[in-house]
């Protein structure tokens, strides 16, 4: 029976939280783990610290339920699945350490039998270094069956698609694949895919390399437009209509805890051999400090017209639209760099109450005071909003 196979979830961030509380409404009984004892408590109370459609209402069930529980050490579960970040040091070296410590955490209560399973996207050979944490830990890591399966959802979507997207299924042995490919399609409507862990890991580092590339071309066309006094929307809308072509729509660059990090785990272990996903990469870090120099001759332009500095706005600071997500966020670094140049934006981000070190600014009177109104993210809340000032959009909100 579910209730009598118990779970334990180490990260309660983006995907560990929803992960939890999915499970947990399906009936399992499910510790969540954190190193935060504020996001410990939060959770406890049935609230949430992150925003994500639905999610409060899953949180809120599965606490008073009973069958979530949060806590700061993981107790011994039926299954560990291990979903802490991934991010880079200094120079794009990948950086597993959280997964490592995950691994470490759980080494005293894991037994034969369990499932661990790393859901973090991860560096190729990164489920094999979990197996080997465990063997260091004294554990027969024959008996305990490991894998990896990347997450692949949407933020603003995550309650959804982790019912219905497809799964990868990566093993360190055959069994472990099949063991684990059965505990997913027990909540998992879209279809399980068995393959080994090295293949797992890439498929997802594969999906976002592909994303970033293309988003790159998309972005490098604005460039090229900007030279050339073109329309880069116009131009997309018509070459679109080519049958065979579907260019993506540029941006401020590209953010986020995967699309802007994995390609330089491939980066890091391909070396050469990995020069399209470089360049995507490079491509679109450029469109981010590109952005910079165009706001920085704004203002500068506009000083020589009315002989002083204007208000900036910057509209939107999470990485994509309709989150609160500021993580690797191309518009909250353009934010810090006009700071950094003593320009001194507005700063608005409606999908945060508050935060810690900005202080935000409500975005009607932002777009009313600003004599510069500055569009990173195409928030829901910027479409159709009355703005005083000139406009400069990176992200499409004026476009129809």
């Amino acid at each position: 029976m579910l209730a009598d196979l118990k779970i334990c979830i180490v990260g309660l961030g983006y995907i560990g939280l929803p992960s939890a509380a999915l499970l947990a409404n399906r009936g399992y009984q499910v510790q969540g783990v954190d190193i935060s004892p504020e996001v410990v408590a939060t959770i406890n109370q049935g609230e949430i610290h992150i925003v994500e459609p639905d999610l409060d209402s899953f949180v809120h069930s599965a606490v008073n339920s009973g069958h979530l529980k949060a806590a700061l050490n993981p107790e011994p579960a039926d299954v560990f699945i291990l979903a802490v970040p991934t991010p880079f040091h200094e120079g794009f070296v990948p950086n597993i350490d959280y997964v490592l410590n995950a691994t470490r955490a759980i080494a005293s209560v894991v037994k034969a039998g369990d499932l661990v399973i790393l859901e973090s996207t991860s560096p190729v050979g990164t489920t094999e270094k979990v197996a080997e944490v465990l063997r260091e830990a004294g554990i027969d890591t024959d008996t305990v069956h490991i894998a990896h399966c990347p997450e692949r959802v949407l933020p603003g979507h995550i309650m959804r698609e982790l019912v219905e997207n497809d799964r990868i299924v990566g093993g360190t042995t055959p069994v472990a694949s099949d063991k684990v490919a059965a505990f997913y399609r027990t909540f998992v409507t879209g279809e399980v895919l068995v393959t080994d862990a090295r293949t797992a890991e890439m498929t997802k580092l594969t999906e976002n390399s592909f994303r970033d590339v293309n988003i790159a071309f998309a972005n490098e066309l604005s460039l090229l437009c900007d030279k050339f006094s073109i329309d880069v929307w116009e131009l997309i809308r018509l070459a679109n209509r080519h049958p065979r072509v579907n260019i993506l729509q540029p941006g401020t660059g590209v953010g986020g805890h995967c699309i802007a990090v994995d390609p330089w785990f491939i980066v890091h272990e391909g070396g050469e051999d990995a020069r399209l996903i470089r360049t995507g990469r490079e491509v679109n870090t450029r469109k981010t400090e590109w952005v910079v120099e165009k706001i920085q001759s704004e203002v500068a332009h506009f000083k020589t017209e009315k002989g002083r500095a204007p208000q900036v706005a910057c509209m939107g600071l999470a990485f994509k639209p309709n989150i609160d997500d500021l993580r690797e966020s191309p518009a909250l670094w353009v934010f810090q760099q006009l700071v950094a140049k003593g320009i001194q934006p507005l700063a608005v981000e409606p999908n945060l109450k508050k935060h810690e070190s900005l202080c935000l600014a409500p975005w009607q009177e932002a777009a009313q005071q600003a004599d510069l109104v500055v569009y990173l993210v195409a928030h829901r809340e910027f479409d159709n909003l009355v703005v005083q000032g000139q406009v400069l959009d990176f992200c499409g909100v004026t476009q129809v």
